[in-house]
C-alpha cells in the first residue's frame, strides 16, 4: 500500500536516513523503534508527506487517508469534549445537512412531476444511502464510546475542553483520529498522556482495527500487545522483522551472533588464502594452487557486520543516607481543590526500603498524592515525614519547566553545591551530554534529552526517598532499561507513578491503587495485581465490579469496597440524582415560558404594542435551545446515574 524506496535524509553533514526501503500493508501492525535522535518521528512525517526525503521515493495511493498524532499538539478551546469530538464526522455531518436542506426543499414545492423534483428525490436516495454506508446513524454513540473508553465520563461530555489539561485534551485529539477510521494511523508516542486502563482498551482497539498501524512507543508491552511487526532504525539503517518488540530483540540479536560468528569465520578462512598466496607465490610448482586461490579471493562476497550503536546513559544513584523506619505517614489527609476533592481521609505508611507503585485512572490522586508528599501542595489531615527523610523529586511535567534560555550545563550548574560541582561534566556525560552537547540551550532539546537532563538533577545530592512521576515518557527503550536497574539498585524508598506495566515489573513490591479518592494497598508487583483480580484488563475490573453491583448491590461485601469508599459512592450518586431533579425542573420551567410564548405567538392579536413580534421570536428561540442544551445535560446525568448505580 505505501512503500519506501531508497530513502536517505541529511541534515548539513549529518545523515538520518540512508537508502532505507521497507513496505506497509494494507492491515500491517508496526511498531517503529531505535533510540532517542533516531529520527522515528521524521520518518513518520515522511510517510505523511510533511517532509520530503533527500534521495528516495516514498508511493503511496492518493485516495489514501491518515490518522496523526504527533508527540505535540496544538489545541482549539472553543467547544465542548463531545462537540470536539463529533468535529470527526464532518462529511457525515455535512451530509446531514445535505439531506435536511433537501428535505425542507422538498416539503416547501409541489411540482411533483417536474424534472427539478425528480433530480432532488434522487439526490436525496443517493445522500441518504451514502449516510447510512458510511455509519451516521450511529455517531454519536460511537464518540460517545471511543471518549469513554480513552477515561472520560459520561459527565466530562458536555464540559469545555478548556477545563482539561493538555494529557486530557491529547485524549480528546485522539478520540478524533481514531473516530476517523483511517487507513492507516501514524501514531508518535500516544500513550504518555494514558493511564493503564485507557492503555489496555486502546489495545484492544488497535489490534482489533481493520487498516495499518505504524506506532512510535517505548512502551514494551504495549508494542507487544499490538504490534506483529518491528521495525527499528539505528545509524540510518532499518532493521526489519515479521515479530512483536521483545521476540525482535532476541532475534536481531542471535542474528548479530550469527552474523559475527560468520564474519569471524570468514575472516579466519581469508588469512589462511592470503598466507597460503603469499608462501607459494614465488614456487613455479604451485604457481596453479596460487592463481586458483587468488581467483577464490577475489570472488569471496564480504561479510559485514552492523554496526551497533551502543550509546547508552550509564549512572546509578548516590547511596541514601539512612531514614527512620518510617518514611512517610499520613492519617486522614484530604484535599480539595474549591469545592472538588480529589483525595479523602487517606492513611498510608511507607516504610524504609520499599518500593511502591501509584496506579489508577488520571485524575484519581496519584500525582496530587505524590505533589504533597514533597511538600509542592497544602493539604488538610495529617502527613509525617520519618527522621532524616531527603526527598528527590521528577515531576511528571518536568522536562516541560526547564528553563529554556539555559544551556544544559548552566541547568545543573546553577543548582549544584559543594563538591559535587567538580563532577558535573561527568555526570552530564553519564547522560550522553558531552562536548559541545552541553553548550545547547534547553530549548532545542528532544524530549528524550530534556528527560535525561532531569533525571540528571536528581544526581545532584544524596537523597533518600525518590518520588518520581511518570520518568519513562520520551526515554527510549535503552534509557528506560538503564534507569530500572539504576533504581533496583537504589538502597533508598522509591514511591514511583507509572502506567508502564514492563518498566513496574519486578520493580515494585507493593501497589497503591487510587479509586473514588480513594487508596487500596496490594502487596506484590503489577501483574501480581491484575491476577489477583483474576482478570487481565482493569477495564475488565471495572466491567467486573458493576456487574457485582447490579447482582447484589445492597450485600457488597467490607472486603471490595472499603466502608469509607462505599459512603463516598452513594454521596455520588445523591449528587447526580439531585442534579438530574434540578435539570427536570429548569427544563420544566422553560417549557411553561415556551408555551406561553407559542399562545401569543398564535394569536399576533393579543400581543401589546410594546412587545415586539420578532423580541418574541428571537426569546422563543432562545428559550428552545435552553430546552435543547437541557435535555442534552439530563440524557448526560442519566448515563452516569446508571454508570454508578449499575443499571441498564
Amino acid at each position: 500500500m505505501i512503500s519506501l524506496n531508497n530513502v536517505s535524509l541529511s541534515f548539513g553533514s549529518f545523515t538520518l536516513f540512508k537508502d532505507i526501503s521497507f513496505l506497509i500493508n494494507g492491515n500491517d501492525k508496526i511498531g517503529l523503534v531505535g533510540k532517542n535522535g533516531a529520527g522515528k518521528s521524521t520518518l513518520l512525517k515522511i510517510i505523511l508527506g510533511e517532509l520530503s526525503p533527500g534521495d528516495g521515493l516514498v508511493n503511496k495511493p492518493s485516495e489514501i487517508n491518515f490518522g496523526y498524532l504527533p508527540q505535540h499538539l496544538i489545541y482549539t478551546d472553543n467547544r465542548t469534549v463531545i462537540e470536539e469530538a463529533m468535529t470527526a464526522f464532518s462529511e457525515i455531518i455535512g451530509l446531514q445537512k445535505k439531506i435536511t436542506n433537501i428535505n425542507e426543499s422538498l416539503a416547501a414545492r409541489t411540482d411533483y412531476d417536474s424534472i427539478e423534483y425528480r433530480s432532488l428525490i434522487a439526490s436525496l436516495a443517493e445522500a441518504t444511502d451514502h449516510f447510512h454506508l458510511m455509519g451516521g446513524q450511529n455517531i454519536q454513540a460511537e464518540a460517545e464510546q471511543t471518549l469513554s473508553g480513552l477515561g472520560f465520563l459520561h459527565s466530562d461530555f458536555p464540559r469545555h475542553t478548556s477545563e482539561f489539561s493538555g494529557g486530557w485534551r491529547m485524549r480528546i485529539e485522539l478520540a478524533k483520529i481514531l473516530l476517523r477510521k483511517p487507513d492507516v494511523f501514524l501514531l508518535d508516542e500516544p500513550t504518555n498522556h494514558l493511564d493503564i486502563e485507557s492503555i489496555q482498551w486502546f489495545e484492544d482497539f488497535l489490534k482489533n482495527y481493520n487498516g495499518a498501524v505504524v506506532l512510535i512507543s517505548h512502551d514494551r508491552a504495549f508494542l507487544d500487545n499490538v504490534t506483529k511487526r518491528t521495525l527499528e532504525i539505528s545509524l540510518g539503517k532499518i532493521y526489519d522483522y515479521k515479530v512483536p518488540y521483545s521476540k525482535y530483540v532476541i532475534l536481531r540479536k542471535e542474528q548479530r551472533e550469527q552474523q559475527l560468528a560468520a564474519y569471524l569465520n570468514q575472516k579466519k578462512k581469508i588469512g589462511d588464502t592470503e598466507r597460503f598466496i603469499e608462501r607459494f607465490r614465488y614456487k613455479a610448482t604451485k604457481a596453479v594452487q596460487v592463481q586458483s586461490r587468488i581467483k577464490q579471493l577475489g570472488k569471496i562476497e564480504r561479510i559485514e557486520v552492523d554496526e551497533e550503536d551502543k550509546s547508552a546513559i550509564h549512572f546509578r544513584f548516590p547511596p541514601a543516607p539512612r531514614s527512620g523506619t518510617i518514611v512517610v505517614e499520613t492519617e486522614y489527609l484530604t484535599k480539595k481543590y474549591g469545592d472538588h476533592t480529589v483525595l479523602d481521609k487517606i492513611d498510608l505508611v511507607i516504610e524504609r526500603g520499599e518500593k511502591v507503585a501509584f496506579v489508577g485512572r488520571n485524575g484519581e490522586g496519584k500525582t496530587t498524592l505524590s505533589r504533597i508528599i514533597v511538600g509542592d501542595l497544602d493539604y488538610e489531615g495529617t502527613l509525617t515525614l520519618g527522621h532524616n527523610v531527603k526527598v528527590g523529586y521528577y515531576a511528571q511535567n518536568q522536562p516541560d519547566i526547564l528553563d529554556e534560555n539555559k544551556t544544559v550545563f548552566q541547568t545543573i550548574d546553577d543548582i549544584a553545591v559543594g563538591d559535587i560541582r567538580t563532577k558535573l561534566r561527568d555526570i552530564l556525560g553519564s547522560f550522553l551530554f558531552s562536548g559541545d552537547d552541553i553548550d545547547k540551550k534547553v530549548n532545542v532539546l528532544s524530549g528524550g534529552e530534556r528527560s535525561r537532563l532531569s533525571l540528571a538533577k536528581l544526581l545532584l545530592e544524596p537523597v533518600n526517598l525518590l518520588a518520581l512521576d511518570e520518568p519513562t515518557n520520551h526515554l527510549d527503550m535503552r534509557s528506560k532499561d538503564i534507569l530500572k536497574q539504576a533504581l533496583l539498585k537504589y538502597d533508598g524508598t522509591l514511591i514511583i507513578v507509572s502506567h508502564d506495566r514492563d518498566f513496574l515489573n519486578g520493580l515494585v513490591t507493593k501497589i497503591y491503587e487510587f479509586k473514588h479518592k480513594k487508596i487500596r494497598q496490594h502487596i506484590g508487583g503489577i501483574y501480581d495485581f491484575l491476577q489477583k483480580k483474576k482478570i487481565t484488563t482493569l477495564r475488565e475490573l471495572e466491567i467486573k465490579e458493576k456487574t457485582n453491583k447490579e447482582k447484589a448491590k445492597e450485600t457488597v461485601s467490607a472486603n471490595k469496597i472499603q466502608y469509607e469508599e462505599k459512603k463516598e459512592h452513594e454521596r455520588e450518586i445523591r449528587k447526580v440524582n439531585t442534579q438530574i431533579r434540578n435539570t427536570e425542573k429548569l427544563i420544566g420551567k422553560l417549557e411553561d415560558e415556551l408555551k406561553q410564548i407559542d399562545e401569543l405567538l398564535a394569536n399576533p392579536e393579543n400581543i401589546d404594542k410594546e412587545q415586539e413580534y420578532n423580541v418574541l421570536y428571537q426569546q422563543h428561540e432562545k428559550i428552545k435551545r435552553e430546552i435543547a442544551a437541557g435535555l442534552q445535560k439530563w440524557e448526560y446525568l442519566h448515563k452516569e446515574f446508571e454508570e454508578l448505580t449499575g443499571q441498564k
